[in-house]
């Protein structure tokens, strides 16, 4: 049976941070540096004293060994005088001296090995080290409002890594083909919304290299370019967003923006939970607007909370959780949702009476003076001649705009003349089905 492994070494593990031993009128961190000190000299005496003792029994084994060697020349030469016999009595007495020297010193070296303390500096060893570096790291994670930016450096790196891998498998299994024959097109992932766009397949060639990141832009963005990066954020997160809105526990929403704040943090998200507002207030879902107006203020706040500490708004969140938790800031946010719930409803009002103003400029216009393939329908037919052709019941109910006097006029007709007018209506654009 095998020996079992001796852990009693682990026994002896010594800190300098331990508190027991502290006597409560002394200062812990004086008493923490004295106690380092204390072992630093005693492993420093040790060291030397080892060093000692490792060099006179180097010394003193040269003398066994030279002793010895004189030794069994003396035996095997002719010459067997009584001085040569007393001498070789004499290094058989001073070897077993030594030896006995060089016991005690390796029975000392066994002690210190034995009563060894093992600390932080000495448990172990560093074998392997690495260092990643990332090409990022001097971009800005962040823009002046607060609002986290898109990470397309991150994204271009991972594509161009997938793009690299793709061409040397594609080129290991292309071996009987010449170097100019083109590589097929690398897979195609899905983008992200602000993220660069998929570098170009090319030919293949020896060493497939990766682009670099692009970095993303100085200067003002062009409205154009912001209207389609919110329109691709929208479509690519809008279960995500929508799922937010819906939220009402601000335990629930500090855990989802902790998972997922790269998303949630950005201006774009901000901008999508605004006009969900304007829209909920717009379609008379006041209680459904009241949520979505106070979680778009959390994010608001987190980015304001941002930009003041000059910090990345995801490392925010828990500070301004731990903030709005204290009954002071809780009063002060809610006050802050209460306006901005105001500031909503007041411009749902507003935008109605725009949109009104906007259908009423519609109606005005005359079609009658348009040309006639300009005022065409979707089906193709003239919505005056189409108009001058209906029942005069069917005239009236259009002029009115009353769906009753409309339904009214189509029961009085046959159910074969009222589809061949309304499907005529909706060829012109008088009737809209949807």
């Amino acid at each position: 049976m095998s020996k079992p492994f001796d852990y009693s070494k682990w026994d002896n593990i010594e800190l300098s941070d331990d508190e027991e031993d502290c006597h409560p009128n002394i200062e812990k961190e004086s008493w923490f540096r004295m106690k380092h000190r204390s072992r630093v000299e005693r492993e420093e005496n040790e060291e030397a004293d080892k060093k000692k003792i490792d060099q006179e029994m180097r010394r003193d084994q040269l003398r066994i060994d030279e002793l010895t060697s004189r030794i069994e020349k003396m035996k095997g030469g002719n010459d067997g005088s009584d001085d040569e016999l007393e001498d070789e009595e004499g290094m058989n007495a001073e070897i077993k001296e030594l030896a006995k020297k060089q016991e005690e010193r390796q029975a000392k070296l066994d002690h210190y090995e034995k009563n060894k303390k093992w600390n932080v500096d000495n448990m172990c060893t560093v074998t392997d080290e690495k260092t990643y570096v990332n090409p990022s790291a001097s971009e800005p994670s962040f823009d002046a409002s607060g609002y986290a930016l898109p990470p397309t450096a991150t994204t271009t790196t991972t594509t161009a890594t997938t793009t690299t891998t793709t061409a040397v498998k594609e080129e290991k299994k292309s071996t009987n083909s010449t170097e100019s024959a083109p590589l097929p097109t690398p897979p195609t992932t899905q983008k992200p919304t602000a993220g660069p766009s998929p570098p170009p397949s090319g030919t293949s060639t020896s060493t497939a290299t990766a682009p670099k990141p692009n970095k993303p832009k100085v200067g003002p963005v062009s409205e154009k370019e912001t209207v389609l990066s919110y329109a691709d954020f929208t479509s690519q997160h809008e279960d995500l967003l929508e799922k937010y809105c819906n939220m009402t526990g601000m335990e629930a929403i500090k855990t989802f923006l902790l998972q997922n704040g790269t998303i949630m943090l950005q201006e774009h998200a901000s901008s999508y939970l605004l006009l969900s507002c304007l829209e909920d207030e717009m379609n008379g879902q006041r209680d459904k607007m009241k949520i979505t107006a106070r979680n778009s203020q959390v994010l608001t706040n987190i980015a304001e909370l941002a930009k003041s500490l000059k910090k990345h708004p995801g490392n925010v969140i828990i500070p301004f959780f731990a903030r709005v938790g204290e009954a002071s800031h809780a009063s002060s946010f809610q006050e802050g949702v209460d306006i901005f719930i105001e500031r909503i409803i007041k411009r749902a009002v507003e935008k109605r009476k725009e949109m009104d103003a906007e259908e009423q400029e519609v109606e005005e216009v005359d079609l009658s003076s348009l040309p006639k393939e300009e005022r065409l329908g979707p089906g193709g037919l003239d919505p005056i001649e189409v108009f001058e052709s209906l029942p005069k019941a069917l005239q009236e109910a259009f002029e009115s705009r009353e769906m009753d006097q409309l339904r009214e006029a189509l029961v009085g007709m046959t159910p074969e003349d009222a589809k061949y007018h309304m499907k005529r209506c909706e060829d012109s654009g008088l009737w809209n089905a949807a």
